[in-house]
């Protein structure tokens, strides 16, 4: 079983300057959602951001998740933070 946490730290050691909340919805290691912030995601469409984080996330996208709700955001539209 596949883990949010996993995820994230894939995520966050990936992209430059990442934060990621994941959340494991269906609570069964393949339905995942995810709140992202990267650097890498400025001036870029939400299309080129979605890219960036199935590329990072690799061979996992085919073998370990099954489904990855995203939102992406560049640092200044960052919803969470303080």
């Amino acid at each position: 079983m596949f883990q949010a946490e996993r995820i994230r730290t894939i995520l966050e050691e990936k992209l430059p300057a990442c934060t990621a909340l994941v959340r494991d919805d269906a609570n069964d290691g393949e339905h995942f959602s995810a709140e992202v912030t990267s650097s890498a995601f400025a001036g870029l469409n939400l299309v080129r951001q979605h890219q960036l984080v199935y590329g990072a996330l690799g061979d996992h996208m085919r073998s370990d998740i099954h489904a990855l709700q995203l939102k992406t955001y560049s640092p200044e539209n960052w919803p969470h933070k303080g």
